[in-house]
């Protein structure tokens, strides 16, 4: 797999029948290893192990509804109230990231109301603040540390 603009983090693999497969230590299963995969487990670790969200905090890959369409977000972190702190939209490294990619994820914000966003492709992270107040967002330098 291509490296990504992200530390080095450990993952284990299972090869099986010309599949690659990789541990998600949030879903504790193997799951396929496809691009956008590879980026989601890069970010979820970024999370864990720089930004030391723990493990608990975090959800991969869940049903959301969107009006009258069912979706599935990357990942999300709750804070410590059960609230929903930082969504995630994961890309394909060759996906370049583009407004259509904020627009996906302001859609899924509308329902799960984050305080962050992180929008990633694995080369390139963008980091928002929501300002519910003023409905606009703030464009950051990264995600806080969680510090709670």
């Amino acid at each position: 797999m291509q490296v990504l603009n992200y530390p080095a983090y450990s993952f284990r693999f299972k090869s099986s029948e010309n599949t690659v497969s990789i541990f998600d230590v949030i879903r504790k299963k193997f799951v396929i290893l496809q691009p956008e995969e590879w980026v989601r487990q890069h970010a979820i670790h970024y999370l864990m192990e720089t930004k030391g969200y723990p493990k608990i905090r975090i959800n991969v890959e869940k049903q959301l509804q969107v009006n009258e369409l069912k979706k599935r977000y990357d990942i999300i972190v709750f804070n410590p109230q059960g609230e929903v702190d930082i969504l995630v939209e994961c890309k394909a490294p060759d996906v370049t990231i583009s407004q259509e990619a904020f627009d996906q994820i302001a859609r899924y914000n509308y329902k799960l109301k984050a305080n962050y966003l992180m929008v990633t492709n694995g080369l390139t992270h963008y980091y928002c603040k929501t300002d519910y107040r003023n409905e606009k967002y703030s464009f950051l330098k990264d995600i806080p540390d969680f510090r709670r």
